[in-house]
């Protein structure tokens, strides 16, 4: 059977190794169902470890990429790698019940949070920045390397682009903007890490997950 995954294409391996270790977590998640965006994530978020562990951040390596190292790796190691997602995906939904709050029905997100909504004003200068993969890398690797494994693309372009619309940065050259901005939310990561408490915010909507934007 084809099971659709991960861009629309066949389910990867990847999605299998991550689907049935979150089951054993919770076995109440509707993966391939009502509950495919937690496994969205934590394949995502997975991807983003192991390329972090494997030092292969900023050497434009894709999640198929990754994939196929996986697989390649699971051949002669299996036990190994059995063993390994079963710990990476307990801590990981430990994680996720911790950092993402489900809003249900008409309920709002608190805007207080750091990753309230980053102003409309910045996605212009977002649409425009060549280096968007390398940035967010960068910041996605400072929240791994401080411990934080889940939502990390979600929290690093969230936290970077609240950084691009503050306002001490609108007299300074794109370039600069730029640098400055990553700099400060380097420094943001790090100690998001140490926080705790809810960071995402997720709209449950007739049993489907949608990230609050």
């Amino acid at each position: 059977m084809i099971v659709e995954g991960l861009g629309g294409n066949r389910m990867v391996f990847v999605e299998i190794m991550i689907g049935k270790k979150l089951t054993d977590v919770d076995p109440a998640l509707d993966i391939m169902g009502s509950d495919y965006k937690v496994l969205q994530i934590a394949c995502q978020d997975f991807t983003n470890y192991l390329k972090f562990r494997w030092n292969l951040m900023g050497q434009n390596v894709n999640h198929l990429e990754i994939d196929a190292m996986l697989e390649s790796f699971s051949k002669e190691n299996s036990e190994e790698l059995d063993v390994f997602l079963a710990i990476w995906c307990n801590t990981w939904f430990k994680k996720w019940k911790e950092r993402v709050k489900l809003l249900i029905g008409n309920q709002s997100a608190d805007r207080s949070t750091l990753l309230a909504n980053p102003d409309r004003v910045v996605e212009p200068l977002w649409q425009d920045i060549e280096c968007k993969q390398e940035l967010g890398e960068l910041i996605v690797a400072t929240l791994i390397k401080n411990g934080e494994i889940c939502g990390t693309e979600i929290i690093a372009e969230n936290l970077l682009k609240l950084e691009l619309g503050k306002p001490y940065l609108q007299n300074l050259n794109e370039t600069q903007q730029i640098f400055v901005a990553l700099n400060n939310t380097l420094r943001k990561a790090r100690g998001m890490a140490q926080s705790r408490g809810p960071l995402i915010f997720v709209k449950v909507d007739k049993g489907y997950y949608d990230i609050v934007e």
